[in-house]
């Protein structure tokens, strides 16, 4: 009778083992990943990562399967011979090159121009001004914006007839000019559009950053006789690195979204050498028909978002915040 209890007992509880410092550990009888508790937490996390990873991962892989090929136009892609060749036309082809040389140049400018106009508004609505939560709110509000929204808004700005934009430099004597159609100027529209959609972002991590800096730092500039410039670049932006990090991966991963913002500015013409990376694979897939092109070049596009993420990633490791 009494092994029959004990059986019962092994059955309805988990066993116990003692641990070193003399408390109680919950012994695991399948070990490893096969424990009670993974078990029975299956049904909620393996529908979604099945999902995910056919969707998301599975894709990638296909995609880059797809890239080895010389799939054009429609009909079934050969499996049986799979090489670099559409990677090395890449690098031999003027347009991908421009088109590459674009993407950077965006990426660069836009991250910049947003910290920098971020940091200054922070650095304006922190010095306890009037209706603070008016002016955060009207220069977060673009952030709510898609990017079909604000090309569309921005398209009208900078219509040669009658834009905004050009009435303000006509005032000066200066333009008109032809934002959109004038590969000189696109990229340069482009990101001037982007920096007033996102620098808000830019202001609300830093704003969260120099709220976190204690007041005593500031009253001790002040009493050693620091300028308040020399008290912002010597004592205060140095403190706001992580912000800095942070803000910088996101707006940079926002560059390399822009595909859709620059399809709706000028539908499916581009102008001569304004390509960036998303708009010439999409062409290369649509227009022109060339599909294991435009799935090497998406694959780079999604490696250089990998560079981007992979060093932010290790930071976040090293601080412990990962």
């Amino acid at each position: 009778m009494r092994e029959k209890l004990a059986t019962l007992a092994r059955t309805l509880f988990r066993r116990r083992r003692a641990r070193t410092d003399g408390g109680e550990a919950t012994a695991n009888p399948s070990g490893g990943f096969l424990s009670d508790q993974f078990v029975s937490s299956l049904p909620y996390w393996l529908p979604a990562f099945l999902i995910m990873g056919l969707a998301v991962y599975g894709a990638i892989f296909w995609n880059f399967l797809l890239s080895l090929t010389d799939f054009q136009q429609f009909g079934n892609p050969d499996y049986g011979h799979l090489d670099l060749g559409m990677y090395a036309k890449a690098f031999g082809d003027q347009v991908f090159l421009g088109a590459l040389q674009n993407t950077f140049a965006l990426l660069v400018s836009f991250t910049l121009c947003c910290l920098v106009v971020g940091l200054l508004i922070a650095i304006l609505v922190d010095q306890k001004i009037r209706y603070e939560n008016t002016f955060r709110t009207i220069y977060l509000l673009p952030m709510a914006l898609s990017f079909v929204v604000t090309a569309q808004f921005w398209l009208w700005m900078y219509n040669k007839q009658n834009g905004v934009v050009n009435i303000i430099l006509g005032a000066f004597g200066l333009g008109p000019y032809e934002w959109i159609g004038n590969p000189a100027l696109v990229l340069g529209a482009v990101v001037f559009a982007l920096i007033w959609q996102f620098s808000g972002y830019a202001m609300v991590v830093y704003l969260a950053g120099l709220r976190a800096i204690p007041t005593e730092q500031f009253e001790a500039a002040r009493v050693d006789g620091a300028t308040t410039l020399r008290m912002y670049w010597r004592v205060i932006i140095p403190q706001l690195k992580g912000a800095t990090i942070s803000a910088s991966v996101v707006l940079m991963v926002f560059a390399l979204k822009a595909f859709d913002f620059l399809y709706s500015l000028s539908g499916s013409y581009y102008p001569p050498r304004s390509d960036i990376l998303a708009t010439m694979m999409v062409r290369q897939a649509f227009s022109v028909g060339h599909r294991a092109y435009a799935a090497a070049i998406g694959i780079m596009l999604f490696a250089l978002a990998l560079v981007i993420i992979a060093p932010y990633l290790a930071y976040q490791y090293r601080e412990g915040e990962l």
